[in-house]
């Protein structure tokens, strides 16, 4: 019986769909009885190897994952080159929280993250601006589109050339509208934003990754909120990168940048070094950790 390795374009109600280089037609694939009696994680993304069962009906088994250069846990993907973190400029407006919570998640996954900001057309006098003068000083690319428009879409389609790359963000900001702009070819579904509660529709059900100009883009389910289960403090601190140069002004190590009388980070924060809007996430990002971990201590 053959072996093949490949990379798993989605997971869809127990198959995976399996895409070998050189080869169009992916392979329908479930997991081998012998793998499953081991505990496994196989996500989007993953490199695999699995024996043909049917060459004529492209269908396998799995029988491996190999190792992960990284793994992003929430959207859950594996072997990522790139992270698109996408919001709206405005119907869902731009959150600082949210999309620091993103970030922090691919920083903490060792994932080259970008900013994404779509319906620029529609953005709040100095959005843009502030946004920009946040994040790109400490090395975030922010780019900033109309998919409807389609405008900025070519500066940001040179960006992703040839990467393995996942958008990721609340629902209704455009992620599966970019990515139909960026290419045609796709057509995902794409919903509009409910005026009522001013969210969007969840139209991506499961992340996949899509065939795209050398590499793979990918579109992932929408949420409302993020939640930060499994992470602890030192985490959180680790996922603010810009931290870093100003803790050698801390009295005390460890430094929780919090209550500390001498603090390196909040003596920054307060010449604005360190932009405000992070070192508010960060404390509620802080806080919402410990109110998980008390919730499970309780269980």
């Amino acid at each position: 019986m053959a072996e093949l390795a490949g990379r798993v374009l989605k997971n869809y109600n127990g198959y995976y769909y399996v895409k070998v280089d050189g080869v169009e037609q992916p392979y329908t694939c479930k997991v081998k009885g012998k793998m499953k009696k081991n505990r496994f994680s196989l996500a989007t993304g993953d490199i695999v190897n699995f024996e043909v069962s049917s060459e004529e009906k492209s269908e396998g088994m799995i029988t491996t994952v190999l190792p992960r250069k990284n793994f992003l846990l929430r959207p859950t993907m594996a072997n990522l080159d790139l992270f698109v973190a996408t919001f709206a400029c405005a119907a869902p407006d731009f959150s600082f929280i949210l999309a620091d919570k993103l970030l922090a998640l691919a920083e903490l996954a060792r994932i080259p993250a970008i900013l994404v900001l779509n319906k620029e057309d529609t953005a709040p006098a100095g959005l843009i601006a502030q946004v920009r003068s946040v994040y790109e000083p400490i090395g975030y690319e922010v780019f900033t589109l109309s998919a409807e428009q389609g405008t900025g879409v070519e500066v940001l389609r040179e960006r992703l050339r040839g990467k393995i790359c996942a958008f990721g963000g609340p629902s209704g900001v455009g992620k599966s509208s970019t990515i139909n702009a960026i290419d045609s070819t796709v057509d995902l579904r794409t919903g509009a934003v409910s005026e009522k509660i001013g969210r969007g529709k969840h139209t991506t059900r499961f992340a996949q990754l899509l065939p795209f100009d050398e590499g793979y883009i990918a579109d992932t389910p929408g949420f409302g909120n993020l939640l930060l289960e499994g992470l602890d403090e030192q985490q959180i601190l680790a996922a603010f990168r810009e931290f870093a140069s100003y803790e050698q002004g801390c009295r005390f190590c460890p430094c929780t940048h919090t209550h500390e009388p001498v603090c390196g980070v909040k003596e920054a924060v307060a010449a604005g070094d360190i932009a405000q809007s992070r070192y508010e996430s960060y404390l509620q990002m802080l806080q919402e950790v410990k109110d998980l971990q008390e919730k499970e201590g309780r269980k």
